[in-house]
C-alpha cells in the first residue's frame, strides 16, 4: 500500500525551488465588497476555472477517490443493538397549548476524535467533551487554548462520520490491538504531544492523512491486509460509545441529546450529498451506522431508514453542505438518472423533512447567481465543493432554489420533493460549535487553531513566501485535488488560501417545542416547526391565516390565535373554500434580537411561486423597518437606519436598530389559485465579520478580499401555499 504521509524528498526540492521565486508579484485581487466576499465570488474567475478543470480530470483518475470511491465494503443489515446497550427509554410529549411551546437552540452537527478527518485534524475531544462543552464546560482545542460558550445549548448531537467510525483513532494511538497491523504504522502517534505543530509541513502532514487514509483503508479491506470484521467491530464499538455518551448526558427538561452520526456520500467528482442521521431515542438502535462503506446511494441510506422504521426505530437524514454539492443535491432526476417518481418524493419527503441551510462551510440559502434580486444573497457563501479547490456548480446546490424546482415539479403532476424546513448547525470538528464571530477557531483542529491558518491575517515573513511558491510547486509535481491555491498572495502578503477563509462562525438549530425532551424536539424537527440563525440566538415566529388582525402582534392571546386560526413555519396554508372571498391571508411575523448581539435591521419575506406553464419566480420583500421606518413601496426596501461599525474596534451604534420587529403582511399579489411558499427572514444591523476580530487583534488591516462585515440573521422554514383543485 503506497502511503504519503511524511514529506517526500521530491516535496522538500519543490519547496527549496519556492525559495527562488519569493521576488514575484502578488495576484490581481479586487477589494471585497461587505455584501459578498470577493474571496467567494470566483465562479468567474479564469484562474479558479482552470484549477477545477485539473482537479475534476485528477479526480476521475483516482481508484477510490478522497472519501473511498464508490465502493460497497459492507453488507448492509439492519441488526439492532441489545437492549441492555440501549438503556434511555424514551418519554412522551406532554399535553401543552401550541401557544406554550418555547424556543430551543443547539446543534446538530458535530465531529470529533471519532471521526476520521477530526482526528487528522488533531483533535482528541471525545463525544462526553462535545456534550461537556455544550452544557457549558471549557474544552481544549488542539492549538492549546480552551473554547467555552457564553451561554449553554439546549440541545446537542454528535454526528461522527459513519464511515471507518474511530478506525484512524484506533490505527493512531499504539495501545490498540489494530495499530500493531502494517496498514497502522504510518498513522501511529499522530495526535502525540509533540506532533501538533502548525508550520507548513505539519500542515501538509495533517492534510495528507486527510486525503490518504480512507482510499487506503477501502484498498486495504478490499485486498485483504485489513480485516473486514476486525474494522466493524471498531466502528461498532465506537458507535456503542457514542450512544453511552448521549444518555449520559441526556437532561430531559434541561438538555437534551440525540444518538446521531454522519452519512458522507458524494459523487465521483467530489460533489456533496452528506446526510446527519439524527434518531428520535436510545431505546432500540442498529449496531451500526450506515455509511458510504454499505452504499454511496443515498436512496439506499432511506431504504434502510424504512426497514428501521419498520421494528420500531424513528429518524430523520438531515441534508448540509449543498452548496458544495456540485449541483447534486437538487436534481429532478434520482441517483439512475431517471426523473422524480411518487415514490422517490414520498421517500425523500419522510426521511428528510428538513435541511441544513448555514453552518461553517457556508450557507445555503441562496447565490447572487441564482436570486439577482435579493442583494443580501451573497451571505458567507463558500464556493467550492467540499474537501476540494474545484467550484460547486451554482445551479442545483441552493435551498431557495430547490423549493422552486419542487413547484415546477408539482406542475408536471408528480409529488414535491422539496418541501423542507430550515436549520443551521455548526459542522464543527472539534466537538466544539463555532457560532461566535469574536472567538472563532472554525473547524479543522489545529489547522484552522491560528488566524495565519484561517486565512484572516498574513503568514509571517519567510515562512509566508516559501508556503506560498512551494505549494504552488508541489502541488504541480504531485497533485491534490485540494488543488494550488492553498495559499495566495494579495500585493506581497501571503493568506491562506482555499475554502477556510469563506467559512463562517454558523450557525444555530432551533426548534419551537413544549418541552426540552428528545420526543418533543424530534416532532418540532418532523412538524417542521425549526428555524435557523447563523450564530445568534435570534428569536423568530411566523405564522400565515385568513383571520389575522394586526391586534394579534401584541395582545396577550396573539399566539394562541394565531395557531388557533393559521399555520405556522412548516405548515402548509390550504385555499379557502369555494365561495369564499379571495382576500388573501395574512403572514404574522415576530423577530426578537439576541441580546448579546447586534439589534434588528428588519425582517423580510421570501416568496416563490410557478405559474401555470411552469416557470418559477421569487421575490423578496421589506415588511418591517427598525424603529417603525416606512417600507419604499416602489423598492420594497427599508430605507438606511443608520448602523455602523467602527471597524479599528468593532464597535456599533445599537440605538440604530430595534430589539424586537413584528408586522402583520398582505401580500400585494397574492393569487389564491397560484402555488407558492413563503418564508421569513430576520435581518441584524451590521457586526465585525470573524476575519475582522482576527485582524485587529493582530493589529493588522482586515484582509481586502474579505467581507469586513455581515448581516447575521434567522430564517424560518417556509409555510407552503396551496390552491384547492
Amino acid at each position: 500500500m503506497q502511503n504519503n504521509l511524511s514529506v517526500s524528498r521530491q516535496s522538500l526540492w519543490a519547496l527549496s525551488l519556492g525559495l527562488s521565486l519569493t521576488a514575484c508579484s502578488g495576484e490581481n485581487i479586487e477589494p471585497s465588497s461587505e455584501a459578498f466576499s470577493t474571496a467567494a465570488d470566483v465562479h468567474s474567475d479564469s484562474r479558479v476555472i482552470a484549477e477545477t478543470a485539473e482537479i475534476d480530470a485528477l479526480l476521475n483518475s483516482r481508484e477510490f477517490g478522497i472519501l473511498g470511491g464508490q465502493a460497497n465494503l459492507f453488507d448492509i443489515e439492519t441488526e439492532l443493538l441489545e437492549p441492555s446497550l440501549t438503556q434511555a427509554a424514551s418519554s412522551t410529549v406532554k399535553e401543552a397549548n401550541p401557544s406554550e411551546r418555547n424556543p430551543y437552540y443547539g446543534d446538530l452537527h458535530v465531529h470529533t476524535a471519532y471521526s476520521f478527518d477530526g482526528y487528522a485534524f488533531g483533535t482528541l475531544a471525545s463525544p462526553y467533551d462535545a456534550y461537556s462543552f455544550a452544557r457549558g464546560e471549557a474544552i481544549s482545542n488542539p492549538g492549546g487554548y480552551d473554547m467555552q460558550l457564553t451561554e449553554p445549548m439546549d440541545f446537542y448531537a454528535v454526528t461522527d462520520h459513519g464511515m471507518f467510525l474511530g478506525l484512524v483513532k484506533a490505527a493512531a494511538e499504539t495501545n490498540t490491538e489494530f495499530s500493531k497491523n502494517k496498514f497502522s504504522e504510518p498513522y501511529h502517534d499522530l495526535n502525540a504531544p509533540g506532533n501538533f505543530g502548525t508550520d507548513m509541513f505539519s500542515r501538509f502532514k495533517r492534510l495528507l492523512t486527510f486525503a490518504d487514509f480512507i482510499p487506503s483503508a477501502v484498498s486495504g479491506v478490499f485486498g485483504e491486509q485489513l480485516n473486514r470484521q476486525e474494522v466493524l467491530e471498531i466502528t461498532r464499538s465506537a458507535w456503542a460509545d457514542t450512544i453511552d455518551a448521549a444518555d449520559q448526558f441526556n437532561d430531559p427538561g434541561r438538555f437534551t441529546t440525540f444518538a446521531a452520526y454522519e452519512y458522507t456520500s458524494s459523487t465521483a467528482s467530489m460533489g456533496n450529498l452528506h446526510r446527519n442521521v439524527i434518531f428520535q431515542d436510545t431505546e432500540t438502535l442498529p449496531r451500526e451506522p450506515f455509511s458510504r462503506l454499505h452504499s454511496n446511494n443515498p436512496e439506499d441510506l432511506w431504504d434502510w431508514m424504512d426497514e428501521l422504521r419498520s421494528k420500531g426505530v424513528e429518524s430523520l437524514a438531515i441534508p448540509h453542505n449543498s452548496n458544495g454539492s456540485n449541483g447534486q443535491m437538487f436534481k429532478t432526476v434520482d441517483w439512475s438518472g431517471t426523473p422524480f417518481d411518487n415514490s422517490y418524493a414520498e421517500q425523500r419527503s419522510r426521511n428528510e423533512p428538513i435541511v441544513e441551510i448555514t453552518q461553517i462551510k457556508g450557507t445555503s440559502e441562496t447565490h447572487p447567481t441564482l436570486s439577482t434580486r435579493d442583494e443580501l444573497a451573497g451571505f458567507e457563501i463558500t464556493p467550492y465543493r467540499v474537501a476540494t479547490g474545484a467550484l460547486s456548480q451554482i445551479k442545483g446546490s441552493y435551498v431557495r432554489e430547490a423549493l422552486l424546482t419542487g413547484l415546477a415539479i408539482e406542475t408536471q403532476g408528480t409529488t414535491n420533493p422539496y418541501q423542507f424546513g430550515f436549520i443551521g448547525s455548526s459542522d464543527t470538528h472539534s466537538a466544539a460549535s463555532q457560532n461566535n464571530e469574536s472567538a472563532f477557531s472554525s473547524k479543522l483542529g489545529i489547522l484552522s487553531s491560528t488566524a495565519e491558518q484561517r486565512g484572516s491575517i498574513p503568514q509571517k515573513g519567510f515562512d509566508g513566501q516559501l508556503a506560498y511558491y512551494g505549494t504552488k510547486v508541489f502541488e504541480t509535481i504531485n497533485p491534490t485535488p485540494l488543488g494550488k491555491s492553498l495559499y495566495v498572495k494579495i500585493d506581497s502578503d501571503v493568506y491562506a488560501g482555499g475554502a477556510s477563509p469563506t467559512y463562517g462562525a454558523s450557525g444555530f438549530a432551533a426548534a419551537w417545542a413544549e418541552e426540552n425532551t428528545r420526543d418533543s424536539l424530534y416532532q418540532a424537527f418532523r412538524r417542521k416547526e425549526v428555524f435557523a440563525t447563523s450564530g445568534p440566538r435570534i428569536r423568530l415566529r411566523f405564522f400565515a391565516g385568513y383571520n389575522f388582525d394586526s391586534s394579534m402582534l401584541s395582545a396577550a392571546n396573539g399566539i394562541e390565535r394565531a395557531y388557533a386560526n393559521g399555520v405556522t413555519m412548516g405548515g402548509t396554508l390550504l385555499a379557502k373554500q369555494q365561495g369564499a372571498d379571495n382576500s388573501s391571508p395574512g403572514f404574522m411575523v415576530i423577530a426578537s434580537a439576541d441580546p448579546k448581539n447586534a439589534p434588528l435591521q428588519r425582517i423580510q419575506i421570501i416568496k416563490g411561486w410557478v405559474d401555470s406553464a411552469g416557470k418559477t419566480y421569487e421575490n423578496v420583500v421589506d415588511v418591517a423597518c427598525a424603529h417603525g421606518a416606512e417600507v419604499n413601496a416602489q423598492t420594497n426596501r427599508c430605507p438606511d437606519n443608520g448602523a455602523r461599525v467602527d471597524i479599528s474596534d468593532c464597535s456599533i451604534n445599537p440605538e440604530k436598530g430595534s430589539a424586537q420587529l413584528s408586522v402583520l403582511w398582505q401580500d400585494p399579489e397574492f393569487d389564491p389559485q397560484q402555488r407558492a411558499f413563503y418564508y421569513a427572514r430576520a435581518i441584524e444591523n451590521p457586526t465585525c465579520r470573524w476575519s475582522t476580530w482576527d485582524a485587529i487583534r493582530a493589529g493588522v488591516a482586515p484582509r481586502p478580499d474579505l467581507a469586513t462585515t455581515i448581516q447575521e440573521r434567522a430564517w424560518s422554514s417556509p409555510i407552503q401555499y396551496l390552491p384547492r383543485d
